[in-house]
């Protein structure tokens, strides 16, 4: 008897797919760019916490119990790119953030979208010639300092002139998570291209 392929939309791949319902709601929330726990910025916190609940949840269902399949292998990376890309855009065009010295600024989000859309070429071509390409620990770690980072920034923003109303302490936290940010996905991408140039000369 041969043994039962998990089903493509099984439960971690049931909580990616919320996980993009999450960023839709999280983008509109952020559009319009209201503060307060019960407007836009606030909503948006809440909702990009349960997005990265949801991420972690994900994997480690899909690892528990087995259910890793080729869906859920590129679904999963899709929707945090998504996530994380389409939020920190909306980041940097919010006022409170572009106010704030050695805060948030957008040279910073592009760097992090350059590198998460050059470590998907890279998996691509390596998968597509039966490599393995797996998560490495940079990128783990790359993956919690982006979320800490945006999720500070949208608690910053949920303060009325948050350059003068936001506390000391999310100030600090914000400067030095976004930094972080920026460090670990420079260094994650450059762990993942040297990782790809390897790999590929194994190959030819």
């Amino acid at each position: 008897m041969k043994d039962e392929k998990p089903s493509p939309m099984n439960l971690p791949n049931a909580l990616t797919v919320l996980r993009l319902v999450f960023a839709l709601v999280l983008f509109i929330f952020l559009a319009a760019g209201s503060r307060g726990w019960t407007a836009g910025y606030g909503w948006g916190f809440v909702l990009f916490l349960l997005a990265a609940v949801t991420d972690w949840l994900d994997g480690y269902i899909a690892r528990r119990w087995m259910l890793i399949t080729p869906l859920g292998r590129v679904l999963d990376p899709f929707a945090d790119k998504v996530i994380v890309c389409g939020t920190f855009i909306f980041l940097a065009a919010a006022p409170g953030l572009r106010d704030l010295a050695w805060g948030l600024q957008a040279w910073m989000v592009v760097v992090i979208v350059v590198r998460e859309l050059l470590v998907t070429v890279l998996r691509s071509m390596i998968e597509e010639r039966g490599g393995d390409f797996s998560a490495k620990w940079s990128g783990k770690i790359k993956m919690v300092l982006q979320c800490t980072a945006a999720a500070t920034c949208l608690f910053y923003l949920t303060y009325e002139n948050p350059p003068e109303n936001a506390p000391a302490w999310c100030t600090v936290l914000l400067i030095a998570s976004v930094w972080a940010t920026v460090a670990a996905t420079v260094y994650s991408g450059v762990v993942y291209v040297f990782a790809a140039v390897r790999i590929l000369k194994e190959n030819i």
